[in-house]
């Protein structure tokens, strides 16, 4: 290979480097743009479309099958947040105990809970579920010529479609996060408690002092601002989509793959903006 072909090959190498960079950052800005007109559509919504938000809330909370059947985004949170604090229950029970300090597996639940694991396990729960309807439902829509049909008609599209979605998504999301966070902490203190025979006094004793009302907060606070994103992500993705029902089901794969490693950089922003880079423990002087 000469030097003349090396130098052609890389050119060309960062040519279509810097194309790939230029439309990520193209589809960020349109993103972005979405954004900001749902949120200009809400008082809108409040003002003419409430019915529409209840029927949302319906179809978002409990869905039009059973919670069995996977029919309600409420039974998906909390059976999520139950197995996954199952798991990390029992391993921080045996890490604990390497070092002989199982007694402070309530506290250590009870902190991974709150401040991390809920919020992020009822927020993916959530993308998986409701926000692949809404890029579903808004990209049938768009390929079926139905916003187009909505714009003609002098209906505004975004925020009868995406907006309603967002202000019905932000009225339920505290809800079914309480569900899942209490599901998260009753699996918990089961398996510590009533499996691995720890003493239910010194259980409860540590999982109440690592508990604040302010920590409790930015838990919820947290999971607000990761329904947001998904409403954000998926409700854009969909009301772009284009190119058929194939079309569709790429928009729905690429929302579900940009919302969750959307969610996991804000989770690491917010972790640390929220809790700071130093562990603190409430009541007992680390802090």
């Amino acid at each position: 290979m000469t030097t003349t072909d090396a130098g052609v090959r890389l050119k060309k190498l960062s040519k279509g480097t810097v194309g790939r960079v230029k439309s990520n950052l193209e589809a960020l800005d349109g993103h972005v743009m979405f954004g900001v007109k749902m949120f200009a559509g809400i008082p809108l919504v409040l003002t003419k479309y409430r019915k529409h938000v209840i029927t949302e809330i319906g179809n978002i909370s409990f869905g039009k099958a059973s919670l069995l059947s996977g029919g309600g985004t409420i039974g998906v949170v909390a059976g999520m947040a139950i197995v996954a604090a199952v798991m990390v229950s029992i391993e921080i029970h045996r890490a604990l105990g390497l070092l002989g300090f199982t007694a402070l597996s309530g506290l250590a639940g009870s902190i991974a809970n709150t401040q991390a694991l809920a919020p992020l396990i009822a927020s993916l729960a959530i993308a998986a579920k409701v926000g692949t309807g809404f890029t579903a439902q808004l990209g049938s829509m768009r390929v079926s010529e139905e916003i187009d049909a909505l714009d003609v008609l002098g209906v505004p599209s975004i925020p009868f479609l995406a907006s309603v979605r967002m202000v019905a998504m932000l009225v339920i999301i505290a809800p079914v996060y309480m569900v899942g966070l209490l599901g998260a902490y009753l699996a918990s203190r089961l398996v510590i408690v009533n499996m691995l025979g720890e003493s239910s006094g010194t259980y409860d004793y540590y999982f109440r002092q690592s508990i604040t009302p302010e920590f409790f907060a930015y838990s919820v606070l947290m999971t607000v601002i990761f329904s947001i994103i998904i409403a954000v992500i998926c409700c854009s993705y969909g009301y772009n989509a284009g190119g058929g029902p194939e079309g569709v089901g790429r928009a729905a794969g690429t929302a579900v793959r940009t919302t969750i490693l959307t969610i996991a950089l804000a989770a690491m922003v917010l972790i640390f903006g929220l809790y700071g880079l130093t562990p603190t423990i409430p009541g007992m002087g680390l802090e």
